[in-house]
């Protein structure tokens, strides 16, 4: 009987171990919309929250848009108040998936891992699909990644005055360390 009992105990904590997610409070996002022989259009946010589910390999990100940080003090007001209209849509989210993520057969040799999922910007939402370079660091799990949007699928606008110094194309890199949750 105590077996039996030593053995449930054992299962129940099992189940629940493995549906402890990992989180970063701290990845960073930078992207890029510049245009050659122009100013640069630059911008990176270290306070993105990343959160993990490694059982499932679901993972989701949260990213304010009045985090993100320009050289130019100029170029972050437009951002925010004509562009991206950070006072009507407030963040940016990503849900999807990292197919076939197995957090044992991490290394700290980076794997390439396929992400799909949903980037929701401005009131519109797009599928998304890339390739992020996984490995295992001493803090958790490293996450790494480049891709492109365009802005146009968001509805930002570029104004035609700036179209030629401001490319549609966004370039996006992301990184984060995600640890285990202990709350």
């Amino acid at each position: 009987m105590k077996k039996n009992i030593l053995i449930a105990m054992l299962y129940v904590c099992a189940i629940g171990l493995s549906q402890e997610k990992m989180i970063s409070k701290s990845g960073k996002i930078t992207f890029e919309a510049s245009v050659a022989s122009f100013e640069e259009v630059k911008a990176t946010n270290t306070n993105v929250t990343f959160v993990l589910n490694p059982a499932t390999g679901e993972i989701a990100s949260l990213a304010l848009m009045k985090g993100f940080r320009f050289k130019v003090a100029l170029m972050e007001e437009h951002f925010n108040e004509n562009y991206i209209e950070s006072d009507r849509y407030p963040k940016a989210v990503f849900k999807g998936k990292i197919e076939g993520f197995d957090l044992q057969s991490l290394t700290v040799n980076p794997k390439d891992f396929i992400i799909k999922g949903k980037l929701e910007l401005h009131g519109k939402s797009k599928d998304v699909s890339t390739t992020a370079r996984i490995s295992k660091s001493i803090s958790g799990v490293s996450i790494l990644s480049d891709f492109s949007v365009n802005a146009s699928d968001f509805n930002i606008a570029i104004p035609s005055l700036v179209k030629s110094k401001v490319s549609n194309k966004i370039n996006i890199q992301v990184a984060a360390v995600l640890g285990a949750n202990r709350q």
